[in-house]
């Protein structure tokens, strides 16, 4: 009752008649009960129980402060803004690699013709000449038969 009207953590009851099995101090029904002789020692250690219960609230007390800021950044505008920026900053990337990928593909393709009809004309040229010339003409390494195959045709 004196506990509950002080708004007290602890009681103590200090006293020179102790319970038959409390020799120095005990913990009885929510009071801790103690002789004078032990008073120092035990206001000392609840002091610093006190102390580290008070620390362990105030840190509670940070984390949900702390809660309910990342709660409310999460929330709020600034959040959605900076999350649609990096997404639109990502789709962009997307969007250039896109466009790179179109480009080298088409400059790609457009070498690959330039190197087929290369190699048509200079063959053909060659046949034009073996035509014209006979074997006088010297084979030229890369035209011959084999060479024009490929290299997957003279795998199998």
């Amino acid at each position: 009752e004196d506990q509950r009207a002080a708004k007290a953590e602890v009681a103590i009851l200090m006293s020179q008649a102790l319970p038959k099995d409390v020799d120095t101090f005990e913990l009885i029904d929510g009071v801790w009960v103690t002789h004078p002789r032990t008073a120092l020692p035990v206001a000392d250690m609840l002091r610093h129980s006190l102390l580290e219960v008070a620390l362990a609230r105030q840190a509670g007390e940070g984390q949900q402060t702390k809660m309910e800021m990342i709660y409310q950044y999460m929330t709020g505008p600034r959040f959605r803004q900076r999350v649609q920026a990096i997404v639109e900053a990502f789709s962009s990337m997307k969007e250039d690699l896109d466009k790179e990928k179109k480009a080298i593909t088409k400059q790609w393709a457009k070498r690959e013709e330039q190197i087929d009809r290369v190699m048509r004309s200079t063959v053909g040229m060659y046949g034009d000449l073996q035509g014209i010339a006979g074997k006088t003409v010297q084979e030229i390494e890369g035209l011959d038969l084999k060479a024009l195959e490929g290299p997957s045709d003279q795998d199998e």
